[in-house]
């Protein structure tokens, strides 16, 4: 099953991926992405500094509006392609 990196604040996402039956991991710091598939950020603090350091090789979701079936459906589009 694919690995899903999901930024702490993020629990319901974590819970709902998990539901779905996705290898969930919390993303703390930078290295925790490493390995997965497809990660799942708040957005809140994305690109502060206008600086822009790609760590993940899959997708990343930002999660910002949506609900957790949006971004569990969002996840499973990403992998599909």
């Amino acid at each position: 099953m694919a690995r899903i990196g999901v930024e702490e604040s993020l629990t319901n996402v974590s819970d709902a991926l998990k539901a779905k039956g996705f290898d969930v991991v919390m993303l703390r710091q930078e290295n925790d992405a490493n390995g997965c598939d497809c990660c799942v950020i708040s957005g809140q603090d994305e690109n502060v500094m206008g600086m822009q350091n790609a760590v993940v090789q899959g997708s990343v979701i930002n999660a910002d509006g949506m609900s957790a079936d949006d971004v569990c459906q969002a996840v499973q589009s990403k992998l599909q392609q």
